[in-house]
């Protein structure tokens, strides 16, 4: 079985959607923003309450309808957001841990440029960072079937 990355979003420090982008045919690109936004209280729930640890992967936020939101935390509180279609698989955490890396290499190597304005409230627009993202999305993570 092969899975899918329904949509990659990242949400500034401020809360605000600094990319999201839809690679799903069955779902308006207006869910994504609700899911995107909505994972953002579970994220700053869990980083609040969780333990101090050093590791910005913070798993699986929540699971509706067919799909599963995973998170992850920059240590400049850039939220990461990704969203899994789901039937009967497990998707392994080493996997989407991968994800997220690349995620945020191509959100580092878009910082990095020195006509990015950080404290911006613009969405991403390079063409570089969108071809990446676009790359990453279109990768299947691995999933193991569940022995029912």
């Amino acid at each position: 079985m092969s899975s899918e990355i329904n949509c990659i979003a990242l949400i500034g420090k401020q809360n605000n959607p600094l990319y999201i982008k839809n690679f799903s045919n069955t779902h308006p690109d207006l869910k994504y923003h609700y899911i995107a936004h909505t994972s953002i209280d579970v994220i700053e729930e869990r980083v609040s309450n969780g333990p101090k640890n050093l590791d910005l992967y913070i798993g699986l936020l929540y699971a509706m309808e067919d799909l599963a939101v995973y998170g992850y935390i920059t240590n400049t509180r850039v939220k990461c957001v990704v969203v899994v279609s789901v039937t009967d698989c497990v998707i392994r955490d080493a996997d989407m841990k991968l994800i997220f890396q690349k995620v945020h290499a191509a959100y580092v190597n878009q910082v990095c440029n020195p006509f990015y304005n950080l404290d911006s409230q613009k969405s991403l627009t390079s063409k570089a960072f969108i071809r990446a993202i676009d790359a990453i999305g279109l990768t299947k993570p691995t999933r193991t079937t569940l022995d029912i």
